[in-house]
């Protein structure tokens, strides 16, 4: 009998599994359930972007594309960049085409992280960051942020965690799970920070288009002296509703991205050739869809947080993403037992605030990208459940 524990790569079987999908997968074996669970739009691909789909199918353009993606989308991309963040990037060099935005972030990390070297790594966040950091060799450096200061990552914080061996900085926003952002003062005083060091920095920007304050998102990379540091991720799933078309990007300093390639041409070879001619579509036809989807989940936005708040969870305005992260403290109940009793007694589903980090304890994620009738019975059930356990 093989010892399987034994063989297999100790980093992996340390990794737990991700605390989204555990109530999700438990949601799905219940009947009349309430989901806020997941992160995926409620809407559908824009119709004239599946439409250039099926055109790229019927055309037989069903090869491979090269290593970094299609001329055109990458060019499309740069495009984008310019008109949405002002910056530049040259198609040739400093743009590659991921399978989504997770194998973005996951280049990225390998590229540059040696074994020993730390990453500072704000959390709540994403689940994939510290997990993909340590498959590297990395030391993930935990900063938590706090709900005072509306989840953003401080100057103070920063200057604490950094050391010698500091290889790469994360800037996660706008935030999965919390909602927040950083404006440009705040994004003026990290790069304050980091100004005279070697130290790199990772801006996952997946969100980007959903951002609900007056100005609007700012790029890490157009701040005065991040550009040469910055790698910048984003991609088409949550701006566009394409989750499952799998694509993503990445831009950066051309010898930094020459690294990258190299990962993804041995990883993977080349994202999805059809998605590939759906997305140059998206980036050239779609900026309207993309506002009027953000217009919706604002008055989601609105609606939930308003709703969390009457019934007496404290909640914070998120100002991006698409979720609220309200505080669950007043219950007495810790984030699982909260998200456990309140899926079986009232079939409603959130995530626990640790799935995203220790420092989400006492929080729960309510994901707002469903209708609004959705939404609303999620809230009332969500309400009865408060009043049962006061």
């Amino acid at each position: 009998m093989i010892d399987y524990s034994k063989i297999l790569n100790k980093t992996v079987l340390d990794m737990k599994p991700s605390g989204i999908r555990k109530f999700f997968d438990i949601a799905a074996t219940m009947d009349e359930v309430i989901s806020l669970g997941v992160g995926e739009p409620d809407f559908q691909t824009p119709w004239e972007v599946r439409k250039a789909a099926i055109s790229s199918l019927e055309r037989g353009k069903t090869k491979y594309t090269s290593n970094r993606g299609l001329d055109d989308l990458r060019i499309e991309i740069a495009n984008y960049m310019k008109r949405r963040c002002n910056l530049t990037y040259n198609p040739e060099d400093e743009i590659l085409v991921t399978v989504g935005g997770s194998e973005a972030i996951d280049a990225a990390i390998r590229a540059l992280v040696s074994p020993g070297d730390e990453v500072i790594i704000p959390q709540p966040s994403y689940v994939c960051y510290e997990p993909i950091t340590r498959l590297a060799g990395g030391i993930p450096v935990i900063i938590e942020t706090k709900a005072e200061d509306d989840f953003k990552l401080t100057k103070q914080q920063l200057l604490s965690a950094i050391t010698k061996k500091t290889k790469a900085l994360i800037l996660p926003f706008p935030c999965n799970p919390t909602g927040g952002i950083m404006e440009k003062e705040d994004l003026e005083e990290i790069s304050e920070v980091l100004s005279g060091t070697d130290i790199m920095v990772i801006s996952d920007e997946i969100y980007s288009e959903l951002t609900f304050n007056e100005i609007g998102h700012i790029a890490p990379a157009s701040i005065d002296g991040m550009y040469e540091r910055t790698i910048t991720v984003n991609g088409f799933s949550k701006s566009f509703s394409m989750t499952g078309w799998r694509l993503g990007f990445a831009c950066g300093p051309k010898e930094i991205m020459k690294e990258v390639t190299k990962i993804h041409q041995f990883a993977i070879m080349c994202a999805p050739t059809t998605s590939q001619y759906a997305a140059t579509w998206a980036l050239r036809h779609c900026d309207e869809d993309v506002k009027s989807m953000r217009s919706e989940y604002n008055r989601r936005r609105r609606l939930i947080t308003k709703g969390f708040n009457d019934i007496g969870l404290s909640c914070r305005e998120p100002l991006g993403a698409f979720y609220a992260f309200p505080s669950i403290q007043s219950t007495g109940m810790s984030s699982e037992e909260f998200c456990e009793k309140l899926l079986n007694e009232y079939h409603v589903a959130v995530v626990p605030g640790p799935a995203f980090g220790k420092g989400g304890e006492g929080f729960v994620r309510a994901s707002y990208c469903y209708s609004t009738e959705h939404i609303l019975e999620a809230l009332n059930r969500i309400e009865q459940f408060i009043k049962k356990h006061k």
